[in-house]
């Protein structure tokens, strides 16, 4: 038998080899995504009009001539869309996770035959193609509420809360599930409210999930292209991602590449500080949450 052949049969045979096929294909995964990633943050970077030509190091397209107007900084329908795209993320995200929060509690506590409707109902705007949420609110607003609201903030706004009210939904409900009931009856056997046990004991113990849904729906609004291309009312309602798409359709210049990279850090931010709130929060949370059980004795 040959040495060899033993060796590499041994080798395949044992469950505890390292796993270099599963590396190299992560690896592989990892690099087929992030490289085009970073060399379009390059580009952002460089001297020339080119975006396939690399002409040297320069911050001509984030903070270049301000006569010129074709930076970031100073190109006026690069800089509304960054205000407006800013403005949809927080709006959306204050919005949705207040509203989201309070029907996951609400869905938790309802009984009877309506929670199974409503919660199929959240569940469905979830997992309907967004393509068919903007068409429909669309030609909702069109041809319903012409005369009540016109496209653009404001259809945008509707659009995405409507989309992304379902996140925090979802994320809370489940941590209410985690959590159980049995939280809330101890504050309430020692003496307070049900509205008490809800802000004082619930709460708490519920931001970490809130704040991981927050994060996640001003991410997405960030990112979103499908619902604000149909809703915004014109050039001065147009977030980023959807001058992105009409400049990548003409000629565009590395502004372009500079526009994505800004909203690519200000996603990456977002996720930072959400991950340093949830950390922080969840680290004395239910040692807090103890304290306010002997609060309600005193």
């Amino acid at each position: 038998m040959n040495p060899g052949a033993t060796r590499v049969g041994r080798w395949w045979r044992n469950p505890w080899r390292r796993p270099r096929f599963l590396a190299a294909v992560t690896w592989g995964y990892l690099a087929w995504s992030i490289v085009p990633v970073l060399i379009a943050i390059a580009f952002s970077f460089n001297a020339g009009r080119s975006r396939t030509t690399w002409q040297g190091f320069s911050l001509r397209w984030w903070t270049g001539n301000p006569s010129l107007r074709e930076s970031l900084l100073y190109d006026p329908d690069l800089r509304t869309a960054i205000f407006q795209t800013l403005r949809l993320g927080i709006v959306t995200m204050a919005v949705s996770v207040g509203l989201g929060t309070a029907f996951a509690i609400g869905l938790d506590r309802w009984r009877g035959r309506g929670p199974g409707l409503a919660n199929f109902t959240m569940l469905l705007s979830f997992v309907i193609p967004e393509i068919i949420v903007g068409v429909s609110l669309f030609l909702f607003f069109l041809f319903f509420l012409k005369d009540l609201v016109h496209l653009g903030t404001a259809t945008e706004l509707l659009g995405l809360i409507t989309f992304q009210i379902s996140y925090p939904v979802i994320i809370v409900r489940a941590r209410i599930l985690s959590i159980g009931r049995q939280y809330e009856e101890a504050a309430m056997d020692l003496g307070g409210s049900p509205t008490q046990a809800v802000q004082r004991v619930l709460l708490p113990l519920l931001y970490p999930a809130i704040f991981a849904s927050a994060v996640l729906v001003f991410a997405d609004t960030v990112d979103d292209f499908v619902t604000v291309n149909y809703l915004s009312g014109g050039s001065g309602t147009e977030p980023l991602s959807v001058k992105i798409y009409d400049a990548a359709r003409a000629a565009p210049t590395p502004a372009v590449n500079a526009a994505a990279t800004f909203m690519l850090a200000a996603t990456i931010v977002a996720v930072g500080i959400g991950l340093l709130f949830f950390w922080r929060v969840s680290r004395g949370q239910r040692a807090k949450a103890t304290q306010e059980f002997v609060g309600f004795q005193v």
